[in-house]
């Protein structure tokens, strides 16, 4: 169903599978206020709804996402102390839906038809995983107007080489989908007739595992990589004792050594 503001269309879930499609074509899909305030609260949503398993974000349109909205921040420059304010309360916000969807236990996956530059890479290379059409462009171009896309390479430099990602960002140029699978930013890219469909075998793939192993292992997965490795083992050895005794472990083992298929809990 559509929501109020008409700019993001939330599906109900199928086979577990969420899917999030921003529609505000008119702005290349940007991350407005308006846009980030509506995914945040859809995507804390289903943080907490045990119907959905993953969640798919796409968009309509040939641009997946423009970043943020630069009319809205020109015209926020005729407001109090040159926009300052507006700025802060910007980035915060974007800060806020990026770190969302690293902390939400259910995968998100990227579904890319179109270009995605700035914010909008940002917000590819933030999610778990990331698929393209053959035909889709990725760019922080922020150099080019005299703005680095500082936010925007948070992500970038978690998701590729320092190398990558600086000449993305020192460049302000487009690679393809071939370069960007290349380099670590998508998993894979298809003929944009096949896009959705390759996207959602993925999606489903991943519902029908164990959906507490799926959100101790996203967990996880995050949290090990900031640490050294001594910390790194110690922090895992203690999750997997604690995955090992969920009932969906003691079922997962006990499917597999009876040669049957697991039945975990939905």
């Amino acid at each position: 169903m559509n929501n109020e503001m008409n700019i993001l269309v939330s599906n109900i879930p199928r086979e577990g599978i969420l899917r999030l499609v921003m529609d505000d074509q008119k702005s290349g899909n940007a991350l407005s206020e308006e846009m980030m305030s509506i995914l945040i609260k859809a995507i804390e949503k289903a943080s907490i709804d045990d119907s959905v398993k993953v969640i798919i974000l796409a968009a309509e349109g040939s641009i997946f996402s423009s970043g943020h909205n630069l009319k809205q921040i020109t015209d926020a420059r005729e407001q109090s102390e040159d926009g300052e304010p507006y700025f802060r309360q910007l980035f915060d916000q974007c800060s806020s839906l990026m770190q969302l969807l690293v902390n939400c236990p259910k995968p998100i996956i990227a579904q890319i038809s179109g270009i995605a530059t700035a914010a909008g890479c940002q917000l590819v290379a933030t999610c778990d995983l990331a698929y393209a059409s053959s035909s889709a462009k990725f760019a922080t171009p922020g150099v080019n107007l005299g703005l680095f896309c500082s936010t925007p390479m948070v992500a970038l430099t978690r998701a590729v080489k320092n190398k990558h990602a600086m000449e993305m960002l020192l460049t302000g140029d487009f690679i393809d989908s071939k370069k960007a699978k290349e380099i670590g930013l998508i998993n894979n890219f298809y003929e944009i007739d096949e896009l959705e469909k390759e996207t959602m075998d993925i999606a489903s793939k991943i519902a029908n595992k164990s959906s507490v192993a799926v959100s101790t292992g996203k967990n996880a997965f995050y949290t090990q990589s900031d640490y050294d490795l001594a910390q790194a083992y110690d922090f895992t050895s203690k999750v997997m004792v604690e995955n090992l005794l969920k009932d969906d472990a003691k079922e997962g083992i006990g499917a597999f050594l009876e040669k049957r298929k697991p039945n975990f809990k939905k």
